[in-house]
């Protein structure tokens, strides 16, 4: 069956291919012949996906999953949440948005988080939810060169270093979106 995941990233591509084997054909963005972003203009992870699922399957007729990840962080009632990519401006620059964050966080004990990313399915006009979440704390300070995003400064709980310091491999077995995935791909197979 072939099906498109919503992105034109080719890790998140490579790690979904990995696990769903040969029974799917995952194609892109790119395959369907489009380059620029989704949208996202809804207010929570769930209806962004589904806003780009949806948008690829009215659009293009064929089956489709979309993801959106957003870091909760307790102590700044969930911030940065479903506006996580855009956090410090709409250059989506992860190492400004890990600088605004620092600098919110200055001063602040509670540094509790959790990383949550939905995916949506929409299959022959069905749509199906899986959302994955990993709790941890905000470092101090950036650390590591693995990753992306908040990774430098994510810690999961029962840790000792962030996201960005382990192998991307060890990563993408146990975070939030490879909770998501599995949701996923137990559901295709």
């Amino acid at each position: 069956m072939k099906i498109c995941f919503a992105t034109n990233n080719k890790n998140k591509l490579f790690e979904i291919k990995n696990k769903l084997g040969e029974a799917y054909e995952i194609i892109s963005l790119s395959d369907l012949g489009h380059f620029e972003d989704l949208a996202e203009t809804q207010d929570t992870l769930e209806g962004n996906s589904l806003q780009k699922a949806r948008f690829v399957y009215d659009t293009y007729g064929v089956n489709c999953f979309a993801d959106d990840s957003g870091l909760m962080v307790e102590a700044l009632n969930g911030e940065p949440g479903v506006n996580s990519a855009f956090y410090a401006g709409e250059a989506k620059s992860s190492e400004a948005n890990v600088a605004l964050l620092l600098n919110n966080m200055r001063g602040i004990n509670n540094r509790k988080a959790r990383f949550v990313t939905v995916i949506t399915l929409v299959l022959n006009g069905k749509v199906e939810q899986f959302r994955g979440e990993i709790d941890g704390s905000i470092a101090e300070h950036p650390s590591g060169s693995h990753g992306f995003g908040y990774d430098p400064v994510f810690v999961p709980d029962g840790w000792q270093c962030t996201f960005a310091e382990v192998d991307l491999q060890l990563k993408n077995k146990i975070s939030h979106r490879a909770r998501a995935v599995e949701q996923l791909v137990d559901f295709l197979k």
